[in-house]
Order: structure tokens, then sequence, then C-alpha cells
């Protein structure tokens, strides 16, 4: 397997069927798949994965028992796309602010060897629709905020649109990461870069979602917040 595309779900029937459809398009499905990792969504969002599943061979599905939030989402999808054996691992949004046809640039980026790419927000070339300013200052406030704290130079440190070599996966023992909402982001490109990967950003326009619900919230915000300091205090006592 070349890729495997982790799509975390939670009451996203609307959006799924025309997402899996859409990377079906970029990916080379030979070589390729997607994983669907559903967190028993109420609205059917794991029924209907299935029956992509059975129509559509390089679609597969993860069923979790409960909502955790967004970092134990994606960690049970990256141990799945390590077990079976996928040379590249992609994160991507459901809800269409991510473009699945900026896929096919992430991962032309690590197969060139880039250890980690990024679709950025904040570098030259890339933007948001639809946002307003609040959220715009929330994003970009965040990005400046962590980038300050952990003395990196990543501008987009909250972007959840990512493609990485396995081994970085390997290295960065996913059993202890902390957090669990948009921090998570912020963690793991922060351990990537003390374990010395390279991470490159490339420019992506982020499209706000037009069907169902953000999961963005106040406790996220403040968990990524608090999450930030923790970091740069467990690095410097050789904690990660």
């Amino acid at each position: 397997m070349r890729a495997m595309v982790c799509l975390p779900t939670y009451n996203e029937r609307d959006n799924l069927d025309p997402m899996i459809r859409a990377l079906g398009e970029q990916l080379d499905t030979d070589r390729d798949r997607v994983l669907v990792i559903d967190d028993n969504s109420p609205d059917g969002t794991g029924k209907l994965a299935d029956d992509l599943a059975a129509e559509l061979p390089w679609v597969e599905v993860l069923h979790r028992q409960r909502k955790e939030g967004l970092g134990p989402a994606y960690i049970a999808g990256f141990r799945h796309a390590l077990a079976r054996g996928a040379e590249l691992v992609v994160e991507i949004d459901c809800d269409f602010s991510h473009n699945p046809a900026d896929v096919p640039r992430l991962i032309a980026s690590c197969e060139a060897g880039t250890d980690v790419t990024l679709g950025s927000r904040w570098v030259q070339g890339g933007g948001t629709v639809n946002w307003g300013a609040c959220r715009k200052l929330i994003s970009r406030g965040g990005s400046l905020y962590a980038r300050i704290i952990l003395g990196v130079g990543i501008r987009d440190l909250t972007g959840g649109f990512k493609c990485f070599r396995r081994g970085v996966l390997e290295a960065i023992e996913l059993e202890t990461i902390a957090a669990k909402g948009y921090g998570f982001q912020i963690e793991t490109t922060y351990r990537m870069l003390r374990k010395g990967f390279s991470v490159v950003e490339i420019p992506i326009t982020f499209v706000d979602r037009r069907v169902g619900e953000s999961k963005m919230g106040g406790s996220i915000v403040v968990e990524a917040m608090l999450q930030v300091p923790l970091l740069r205090y467990r690095a410097a006592r050789g904690r990660l």
C-alpha cells in the first residue's frame, strides 16, 4: 500500500459519500486506501461507511465505541494504517474544508523526500473562504501563540491537513500524546520537529463547511491554549 487517507467522522452522513467519491477521483485506488474512522455517529454515518466499503474495495471502516475527540480518533486510524503497511498516511477533514484535489500534492511532496507535508492556510498562496474576522483572528492568533511559546517556525501549527511518512508516526510515540481536540495538531507537529523530521508547508485554501455542524468549541480552544506551555515544559525536561 502506498497511502492510507484517514477520515475521522462524527455525524457526517451528508458529507461522507461525496467526500469518499471525490477522494477516489484523486487517489490511485490500486495502491491507496481510504479509512473512515467513525465514533459511533448517531446519524448513521457508520452504517453509510460500511455500505460504501461494501461497494468500493479501496474503502475501509474503523468503528469506535464513543466520541473521544479528534486526537484519539486519528491515533486509532494511524495505528490501523501502520498495521496495514501504508508507507504514507494522510489526515483530512470530512466536511470539504480541505480540498480532496490537494491530496496528490501532499502525497507527491512526501514521495519526493519530505517527512511531513502540511497543507497550510497561513503561508503565501494559502488562505480561507467564508471565514469571519473573529475566526481568522482565533486561528492565526492561535498559531502565532503556539509558534512563540514553542519556538518553531511552522506558520499553521493548528492545521489538520497533513501527509506523513510511516517512519514519522512510528517515532513519535503515539500512545503518549495527550491532546484530544485541535491541540492534537499542535502536539503532533511539535513532536515531529523535536525528533528532527522535516516539515514542509504547502499553500491550501481552507473552505468553511457548508453542511453539518462544526466540532470547534470553546473548550477545544482552551485545551489547545493550555497544552502549548505544557508541551514546552515537558520538552524542556526531556519528556517528549
